[in-house]
């Protein structure tokens, strides 16, 4: 995958394209791309997708930004993975918000990417004020030469009450519900970091964990412990208990919200790993104990049924 940021000198011959944050590239994302891919295949063009390097919205409305699924270089692995030939990464900055819609097709789309055909999915919007639609797009398509389709958004099952979206994603996060942002990821709800040292009170307990702080910019789950299984930086995995949340049971208040994780049948010191931390289901809500006892009752509670159905014991 040719990953080319956005410069004067920046250009592609010929290709299908789309555009858009992907946040999380989720399955209405990946179905979307997809087609990109036949079409450029059909044309015997590059297929390519058109991102930012930050999410547009932590510019223009950064005190209600969403919680982002995923930063720049997960993006690009994880369209990696999909095969684009493509990614054009645009840095979104206060000057390109005010870039006019057909200013931005013009200067992109038609000089420096060579568009002959842009997907996009038939909500979407672009340019100063979102003032630029599908149809606004296919007109000023028209007259540089590249056509336009607005693609209908796809639902993760028949039943779902909703289109799959980087919101919906978000929240169902919220809610606890990891199974179903999986359903719409495509892929199991991760969160990577490096594990710092905590106060060391699972150790003391017998139920030592990794602790990794969580990004406050980055969507969580709820509080809560959920089944999961960690993934260290050489590829090891282990089933794992894990609490996100502000321990209340030790802390009347926390700065911040933390991850704990106590992997099964582990031994050894895992200070400085780079991990992620795969969500597999939700067991229970966060709550304040009444002593340590209740505490570790529920935690032995809690490791049995990760380790049900873990496929990792």
């Amino acid at each position: 995958m040719n990953v080319i940021y956005d410069s004067d000198d920046a250009r592609i011959d010929a290709c299908v394209m789309t555009i858009g944050a992907f946040d999380g590239v989720h399955v209405g994302h990946r179905s979307l791309i997809e087609e990109v891919q036949r079409r450029a295949v059909d044309r015997g063009v590059a297929s390519a997708v058109v991102t930012f390097d930050q999410h547009p919205a932590l510019v223009v409305r950064p005190e209600s930004a969403p919680k982002l699924l995923t930063r720049l270089p997960r993006k690009l692995e994880l369209l990696d993975e999909l095969g684009v030939d493509v990614v054009y990464v645009i840095e979104f900055d206060a000057g390109r918000a005010t870039t006019t819609a057909a200013a931005f097709a013009e200067q992109v789309f038609a000089n420096r990417l060579g568009a002959v055909e842009i997907l996009v999915g038939s909500d979407f919007h672009f340019g100063k004020g979102r003032e630029g639609t599908v149809d606004s797009l296919a007109e000023v398509g028209a007259s540089l030469g590249f056509a336009v389709e607005g693609i209908e958004l796809i639902r993760h099952d028949a039943e779902a009450p909703e289109h799959v979206s980087s919101t919906a994603i978000r929240r169902s996060l919220a809610g606890g519900d990891v199974e179903a942002a999986a359903a719409m990821l495509g892929r199991e709800f991760e969160i990577h970091g490096t594990v710092t040292q905590g106060d060391q009170r699972g150790r003391t307990i017998g139920f030592p964990t990794a602790n990794i702080v969580l990004d406050d910019d980055m969507a969580r789950p709820a509080n809560g412990v959920y089944a999961c299984t960690y993934i260290r930086s050489d590829g090891s995995a282990f089933a794992a208990a894990t609490n996100v949340g502000v321990r209340p049971t030790f802390y009347e208040q926390a700065d911040a919200a933390v991850l704990e994780a106590h992997l099964l049948d582990f031994e050894g010191d895992l200070y400085g790993d780079d991990a992620r931390v795969r969500f597999h289901r939700f067991l229970r809500s966060e709550r304040r104990f009444n002593g340590i006892d209740e505490l570790k009752a529920q935690l032995a509670i809690d490791i049995d049924q990760t380790r049900m159905g873990s496929g990792l014991t």
